[in-house]
């Protein structure tokens, strides 16, 4: 079987993996979802009940079968709420039963309240509703048309990373939701035969997001904050005490965190968020502690630091070198007080680890441990004293999952996906001044001596890290270096894991700094490299990274030869408001800025006398009828100045794969 065929059939050899991992507040038990094998796409649930005595042995256990979209549990994972094809199943994890629950309509984003009695769930027509231990259910709220009940909007959930738009009160007896009013959002046609969208355009109407205490019996208070001058709810917690949500501005440079009384609404600022460019929430905050201070992620950005960093009340808890990711949860500490169970980086941006960040305030400073110590990159679930560290790295294929009590391993969890039929060892470094990680494949068995055309491999876009130390990333690469090429990949300046400045030079500017980084590393990395043939570089990208590989061939033919492009954004004014505006502001602000970005008025651009021009393949999955608008409009404007391109309108990879090879060969 060939490579793409494998990939494709594997889902990129993840099928078989344990996935979801989540592990009960009281350490007693871990759950997480696993199809039966290698080419099996159906996940079903499983469960590892961990030992309550040395002589146990922890055993996985089956006790919902497939196929599962979603699962949420109650804190102490005695009841489980699933979403399949809009059913709804309740599983008992005590007994294993599982019984299917008769709902009002298809179900969205079940969740048991902290208490497993009751099991919340969202209609497809915007209502949230509540399902009652006799079986009732019960319409909580609801409006009709544009109105919809706790949803994450698009922009919360793709642009900042919410994903649920409602909340148990932590006593089962209310919740917090969103109500969205998406009236106002800008509607369009794309695509043939036409297909409605309602989507925010960068500038345009944004969906007017409010948060509201509702409670089972029918009483509604609303929560009050300026909401016109912070329209972007971007987080919300409500574990203990009073939620806290943190709220931004428009254009995202200032940003406040807030305490919600439950009774009346009112909010109290407990921390404010400014940078002059863009603030970037820390995942996993705001959230209380057990002595009431506010736990908050930042930037530290004086005194000669330049970090992201973890502060509660306003004191620091983590070490300036710490590049902190996501605050996982909480583990038991020394006299009472809580550690925390952070994910950072700690100078190396391709590795993730582990760390145990104390939150006791003493007189020896700031204090964390590094838990994982092999190269890797590392991610963890935490509940009670259990530690479920999930590792990966260049040794090995998938993540491979292990189960802590205090400092015993107790147990693994099952990996049952394919091994890839290549095995990559890409050659990791930091090149240029500025430092940008980058990454070198050679074929299998290449022989120093040997030139070889490049392909530049890249994504680059803000808030997306390709250079990292495991193994999934580079495997799909090594096909490609395997039909007799060199394969680099560079994270320019605008990628995380680096440090905030490094992230952040690129507002207003994505165009100049991320080419000239990818340009200024390949010409470092030939001097460490001397077989990468530099006047043979064709550069192949998805979605932001497709945007950047036609900049490529658009703006430095003499660099480039030829460019692959997936799915590229065409023009940045048909972003989503939060995405383009966090980088580049308004277009009202700056339309020559929105002009400098976008690849219509680029490809529009009459070639010069001379000047060399080179191809491009342009992939779309035809499915998508607005990415298909797009390109069919870039396809318009390169035709109208003579540039060569050709269109591959196909999603299948098992297909697409060797049809971009093919134009590989053809073009370098």
């Amino acid at each position: 079987m060939e490579f793409p065929e494998l990939a494709a059939r594997t889902d990129g050899f993840t099928r078989g993996a344990p996935h979801q991992v989540t592990v009960a507040a009281d350490g007693s038990r871990v759950l997480f979802l696993r199809s039966a094998g290698p080419e099996d796409p159906t996940d079903a649930l499983w469960t590892l009940d961990l030992p309550r005595g040395a002589a146990q042995e922890a055993v996985e256990r089956q006790v919902a079968d497939g196929p599962i979209e979603a699962y949420a549990m109650d804190p102490l994972a005695r009841v489980v709420a699933l979403v399949h094809d809009g059913r709804l199943r309740r599983v008992d994890l005590a007994s294993g039963a599982v019984t299917e629950i008769s709902a009002a309509g298809p179900v969205r984003d079940a969740r048991p309240d902290p208490t497993g009695t009751r099991i919340a769930y969202l209609s497809p027509t915007g209502e949230l509703r509540v399902i009652e231990p006799d079986g009732a259910d019960v319409l909580l709220a609801g409006e009709g048309p544009h109105v919809s009940w706790g949803i994450a909007e698009p922009v919360a959930e793709h642009d900042f990373e919410r994903h649920r738009g409602y909340w148990w009160a932590p006593d089962g007896q209310s919740l917090l939701a969103t109500r969205v009013d998406d009236a106002r959002v800008t509607r369009f046609e794309v695509g043939e035969p036409p297909v409605t969208l309602a989507r925010p355009l960068a500038g345009g109407v944004n969906a007017e997001v409010s948060l509201h205490l509702l409670d089972l019996d029918g009483g509604w208070v609303d929560v009050h904050w300026d909401r016109e001058t912070y329209p972007y709810l971007v987080a919300v917690d409500w574990v203990e005490g009073g939620p806290l949500i943190t709220v931004l501005r428009r254009m995202q440079q200032h940003g406040l965190v807030l305490a919600v009384d439950p009774r009346t609404g009112e909010t109290q600022v407990h921390a404010e968020l400014a940078d002059p460019r863009w603030v970037e929430p820390v995942a996993g905050t705001p959230c209380h502690l057990p002595d009431g201070r506010v736990l908050v992620g930042g930037e530290l950005a004086h005194d000669g630091y330049d970090a992201r960093c973890l502060f509660a009340d306003g004191t620091l808890l983590t070490p300036p070198s710490l590049y902190l990711r996501r605050v996982v949860g909480r583990m038991p500490g020394p006299g009472g007080s809580p550690d925390l169970l952070v994910e950072a980086s700690d100078g190396e941006p391709s590795e993730q680890h582990l760390f145990r960040v104390r939150t006791a305030i003493g007189g020896g400073g700031v204090e964390s441990r590094r838990l994982t110590t092999a190269p890797g990159w590392h991610t963890g679930a935490v509940g009670g004293d259990v530690l479920v560290i999930g590792a990966r790295s260049l040794e090995h294929t998938g993540t491979r999952w292990t189960v802590w009590k205090g400092d015993e391993q107790v147990a693994k969890l099952s990996l049952l996906a394919a091994e890839p039929p290549v095995a990559p060892r890409p050659a990791l470094e930091r090149v240029t001044d500025r430092r940008l990680p980058a990454a070198v494949i050679y074929p299998a068995g290449h022989v120093d001596g040997r030139r070889l055309p490049v392909l530049l491999d890249i994504d680059g876009g803000p808030g997306h890290q390709e250079v990292r130390a495991e193994r999934g990333a580079w495997i799909e690469r090594q096909w490609w270096a395997d039909s007799g090429i060199a394969v680099v990949t560079v994270d320019n300046r605008g990628t995380p894991g680096v440090a905030p400045s490094f992230e952040k030079v690129v507002h207003r500017r994505l165009a100049d700094v991320m080419l000239s980084d990818q340009v200024d590393a390949l010409a470092a990395l030939s001097g460490k490299h001397p077989d990468l043939d530099l006047s043979r570089v064709a550069i192949r990208g998805r979605r932001f990274g497709g945007w950047l590989a036609a900049l490529a061939v658009l703006r430095r033919p003499e660099v480039f030869r030829s460019a692959i492009v997936e799915e590229p954004i065409v023009d940045w004014a048909l972003c989503g408001t939060a995405y383009a505006e966090r980088y580049l502001g308004q277009p009202i602000d700056g339309p020559d800025i929105y002009s400098h970005h976008s690849l219509l008025e680029l490809a529009a651009e009459a070639v010069p006398i001379r000047s060399t021009v080179r191809p491009m393949l342009i992939v779309v999955d035809p499915a998508d009828a607005e990415v298909s608008d797009q390109v069919a409009r870039l396809s318009t404007a390169l035709t109208q100045t003579n540039r060569p391109h050709e269109l591959l309108r196909e999603a299948d990879p098992a297909r697409r794969l060797p049809a971009e090879r093919d134009f590989l060969r053809r073009s370098v």
